[in-house]
């Protein structure tokens, strides 16, 4: 893949066989964040985990303190009072068998998250072929699927987001756009950071966090020292 001038020119900027502290990582970042859109950016963790065992696992969601700055679309599956509460919370679609049949019929998808309450999981089951691979599908320990609607949609659009391990062991995740500056980005990196960490399987042996990398959208890698996060 041939990489453009302005990538070439950030690269320079980074010495690839440096583990950087936090706040460097950051401030390296947003400098080589040159394209002309707001660029997003990522860390990439890798674990020291076994996806495939069930007591390994890593999964959950946190709320940024500084959110993503990306504006999320909010589908919710409910029913009687949770209906209007779902709208005043600032959902963007509210419905039940109406949005499953648009899904499956239209193959519409003009939404970020989906949050259910407990008693539309059912309903919701239906959808598992479609939500399931894209990653769409409500679940519990994300918040997604809550009694509490008004709560969950609030959370999710104040920057709430998930977190949870690829068949290769790395979690991947936004932390905002280069836009939000060094110090946000350090305040939302060490937000999820620590929800990681927290979250680390009592059957994880041996170091925990392998590698950690922070990218913009367009920008190269920069690794994070691994070894001063936990």
């Amino acid at each position: 893949m041939k990489k453009g001038k302005k990538y070439i020119e950030s690269a320079k900027l980074i010495n690839k066989s440096e583990l950087y502290d936090t706040a460097n990582a950051m401030e390296l970042v947003c400098k080589t964040a040159t394209a002309k859109f707001d660029e997003t950016v990522e860390v990439h963790v890798r674990l020291g985990v076994d996806s495939r065992h069930a007591d390994q696992q890593v999964r959950g969601a946190i709320v940024l303190p500084h959110g993503t700055g990306k504006s999320i679309k909010v589908l919710v599956f409910a029913k009687g009072d949770n209906v209007e509460k779902a709208k005043e919370a600032g959902a963007d679609y509210v419905g039940a068998e109406d949005m499953v049949q648009k899904i499956q019929s239209e193959n519409w998808f003009d939404f970020d998250v989906v949050v259910a309450t407990p008693d539309m999981m059912g309903l919701v089951g239906r959808l598992g072929k479609v939500l399931g691979p894209k990653g769409l599908m409500p679940n519990p320990k994300a918040g997604t699927v809550s009694p509490n609607v008004a709560q969950a949609i609030k959370e999710i659009k104040a920057g709430k987001i998930e977190y949870r391990l690829d068949k290769t062991n790395i979690i991947h995740c936004p932390i905002g756009k280069a836009s939000f500056g060094a110090q946000k980005l350090q305040e939302n990196f060490d937000t999820l950071l620590g929800a990681i960490i927290k979250a680390k399987p009592a059957a994880a042996k041996g170091q925990y966090i392998k590698s950690c990398v922070v990218a913009s959208t367009m920008g190269p890698g920069i690794k994070v020292n691994g070894a001063k996060l936990g």
